[in-house]
């Protein structure tokens, strides 16, 4: 007779379509996303469907994550240890990404060379104004981080209004954010095109706000789950990860702040 019985504390992972599915539609999107830039025919279409079958096949994989830790309680401390580790190697090689970014531009801006005028903003480049929109983002993505912090504690101490008052908030920050973002790129008298400098504002800000509409999808499935009554006081490792995901966005904008608009001006 075959017993059920587990000698040690860890989960062993049952057979899955969703991680190959996932790759799949990963390849299929930078492949599709190649074809459009180069102008391919219907290629548009490629894209949208890779795009599709990327959300959902993740939002599955993620709904049996939640299912095995919530419902089926195979997320142990030991479990959840793994998984914190997890997402704390995520994130550093996430910030050593915007070291390269960082490097490129330092590498340009800290010895401009004959073809750029020997001057950083280029000849030409009219910057960004450092003290409008970029310093009301710096405390708009502040405060948010201010908010995600309140709903953390709240959840804690079991304060559930506290927690959805908190996420909710974070949200709604973090769309103003994103939406401001949007509006600075469209009045910018520059563009990507525009030598080094364009390359590296763009590559650095949009790949930021790539990373805080990643963030805000996060925290959108942390106050759903909130709302779902799924997290606890010693049970919120999804939460946990959101939050501490958010809290690096913060840092690199204070980074892009202080070297990209403030210093590169």
């Amino acid at each position: 007779m075959r017993s059920n019985f587990q000698a040690h504390p860890f989960h062993l992972v049952s057979p899955s379509p969703w991680p190959i599915n996932t790759s799949g539609s990963l390849l299929s999107l930078t492949t599709a996303l190649v074809l459009s830039i180069h102008g391919f025919i219907y290629a548009i279409y490629f894209l949208i469907f890779a795009l599709t079958s990327l959300i959902v096949s993740m939002s599955l994989w993620f709904r049996d994550v939640i299912s095995e830790g919530t419902y089926l309680g195979n997320h142990t401390l030991a479990v959840q240890r793994g998984l914190n580790m997890g997402v704390g190697l995520f994130i550093v090689s996430e910030a050593l990404f915007f070291l390269g970014i960082f490097w490129a531009y330092f590498h340009s801006g800290l010895s401009p060379t004959v073809e750029m005028g020997a001057h950083w903003p280029p000849m030409g480049i009219q910057a960004i104004n450092p003290f409008e929109l970029p310093l009301l983002n710096t405390i708009i993505l502040l405060s948010s981080g201010v908010f995600v912090t309140y709903a953390h504690h709240s959840v804690i101490q079991g304060n559930r209004a506290g927690a959805l008052f908190g996420t909710l908030y974070t949200v709604i920050l973090a769309i103003i954010f994103t939406v401001l973002q949007g509006v600075e790129y469209t009045v910018s008298s520059f563009t990507i095109s525009d030598g080094t400098f364009g390359s590296c504002f763009y590559f650095g800000t949009g790949f930021h706000g790539l990373h805080v509409m990643i963030g805000t999808a996060f925290i959108c499935v942390g106050l759903w789950r909130i709302l779902a009554y799924h997290s606890t006081d010693n049970h919120h490792l999804g939460l946990e990860s959101s939050i501490l995901y958010w809290h690096f966005v913060d840092v690199v904008w204070l980074f892009l702040y202080i070297s990209v608009y403030y210093w590169g001006s």
